[in-house]
């Protein structure tokens, strides 16, 4: 997790990259993330690249001294605690960043971009000598892909094996660590290999279905480099970036024709939301002590409403009652003040449905009824259900499993995303639904339109 700087004097950090038109790569990407870093980003534009994200158009090499000027201009009036290369496209350019680097003794790291991920050539074959030779000695941290790691080891990556392989070749070539990143190497999770020091770590991470990863390598390289500038040492750096990066892909923006660039502020807006998120649900359970027999709602065991923040990453960033909301002897119901992490049951509900549909935000638990699931249907909302029954041994044995598994069933049942969920217990189960909206304004007009003419206020 990424520690919050409360000082106004921000580490300083350095992009020394391509311009990308797009917002999605190059230097704007690498600015995104020293910003979500907390980090002030500065930059050293070697080229400027016409693209989107699905093409590279043009590009225009950035003049040598303006290069060199742009990187001592910063360094000799503020001061530079990391830096990073990102796109340097040809030989006299790498041998000019390379030559003005030596001056000075801040970490480098060094993410050897070739090409981009339309196929366009972002460095030109003959500069990768220079590469070798004159910037990978420099460099503290280098982050390849496989094409790229192939290319300056020259061994066929093609798995784990290899890629240790082609890590410690590279490694060999000056650079204190490497990283064979796998995003391009198959398996049911993306593995980096770090190599640092004479040993390996592998860094793994979900792999997801998802088009957003145009400037991932820019984004990673850049999220070390950050962490560098804070003043993590370098494996610690590397673990933030490996996770501040998966989730940038994994909350990535759905734009262009092409692949979406991932979302480097994702950091940033999950930890905005999570006053507002307490805050909405507070108001929305002062709302729902107020209704007219709201008691008819609650199981024997509770009842609960979950609410994610915008990018919920774990059931951290899941909001809800704890002990649940009780029904109390008159009808009305009482609860205490929200909070995260607090009901780990309807968090699991909520996070399996997002992996259907990211738009979901809410689940509230209700007691069984078949009035309730008869006016859900005059509403016309989507039912479905999972049989406890059914649950295979080797699930019921994992703690937690279940939710999960309903879920799914649940989808396989309706053949789409349910908006109610129900099942009617097992032994020593009680039956129960669950309901699922976008938002509480929607989850407010379900619960009237389930109590029917008891939904006036009290």
């Amino acid at each position: 997790m990424i520690k919050l700087n409360m000082s106004r004097k921000l580490p300083v950090a350095m992009t020394i990259a391509g311009s990308d038109s797009g917002g999605g790569a190059g230097i704007q990407a690498d600015l995104k993330t020293f910003a979500a870093f907390q980090v002030h980003g500065t930059s050293a534009i070697t080229a400027i690249t016409a693209q989107n994200t699905y093409s590279v158009t043009g590009v225009q090499a950035i003049e040598l001294d303006i290069i060199e000027k742009q990187i001592r201009a910063v360094v000799e009036d503020m001061g530079v605690d990391a830096a990073k290369t990102g796109m340097l496209y040809n030989t006299q350019i790498i041998t000019r960043v390379a030559d003005v680097l030596n001056d000075y003794d801040f970490p480098v790291v060094v993410d050897p971009v070739m090409v981009a991920k339309s196929g366009a050539d972002l460095l030109l074959p003959e500069a990768v000598e220079a590469l070798v030779d004159k910037l990978l000695p420099r460099a503290l941290v280098v982050t390849p892909n496989r094409r790229e790691a192939e290319k300056l080891s020259g061994i066929l990556i093609n798995d784990l094996k290899t890629a240790k392989k082609a890590a410690k070749e590279i490694a060999s070539l000056g650079p204190k660590g490497v990283i064979v990143k796998g995003g391009h190497i198959s398996g049911s999770t993306s593995t980096d290999v770090f190599y640092y020091e004479g040993e390996f770590i592998l860094l793994e991470s979900p792999r997801y279905d998802d088009k957003t990863t145009h400037g991932t390598g820019c984004s990673f390289s850049a999220a070390i480099a950050a962490g560098l500038a804070r003043g993590y040492d370098a494996v610690e750096a590397v673990k933030e970036a490996k996770v501040f990066i998966s989730n940038a892909i994994r909350y990535g923006l759905l734009i262009g024709k092409g692949y979406g660039p991932v979302n480097p502020m994702t950091i940033l807006y999950r930890e905005a939301s999570r006053y507002a998120t307490i805050r909405e649900l507070s108001e929305f359970l002062n709302w729902l002590s107020k209704l007219k027999d709201v008691g008819r709602l609650v199981p024997e065991v509770g009842m609960n409403v979950a609410y994610s923040t915008i990018y919920p990453l774990d059931t951290n960033d899941i909001a809800a009652v704890p002990g649940r909301i009780r029904r109390m002897p008159y009808g009305g119901i009482i609860f205490s003040t929200p909070e995260y992490g607090s009901s780990d049951h309807l968090s699991r509900y909520l996070l399996k449905i997002r992996e259907y549909d990211e738009s979901i935000r809410v689940v509230v638990n209700i007691r069984y009824d078949e009035y309730f699931l008869s006016r859900f249907r005059e509403m016309g909302l989507k039912i479905s259900y999972y049989d406890r029954r059914e649950e295979p041994e080797e699930i019921k044995n994992i703690e937690g499993a279940t939710v999960p598994w309903g879920v799914e069933q649940a989808v396989k049942h309706l053949g789409s995303v349910p908006d109610v969920i129900y099942h009617k217990g097992d032994i020593g189960k009680e039956p129960m639904v669950v309901f699922f909206s976008r938002s509480l304004d929607e989850a407010k007009k379900i619960i009237m339109g389930v109590l029917g003419g008891d939904g006036d206020e009290a």
